[in-house]
């Protein structure tokens, strides 16, 4: 193998390891946006009244 080949080589490997990463860290931000989402939720629920009555003007 030539250093011409070996050099697009290892660029590719460098190309498909950033990639990992992002999509990675894309991943991550996801989750962490559902973590938060769920945490939110649970913390209506600890108001057990809430939501119950409705006021209506007729």
């Amino acid at each position: 193998m030539d250093i011409s080949a070996l050099s697009v080589v290892m660029s590719m490997d460098q190309l498909r390891t950033n990639v990992g990463f992002a999509v990675m860290a894309k991943a991550m931000d996801t989750m962490e946006e559902g973590g938060e989402a769920i945490t939110k939720m649970l913390e209506g629920s600890i108001n057990p009244d809430l939501g119950q009555n409705i006021d209506i003007r007729v």
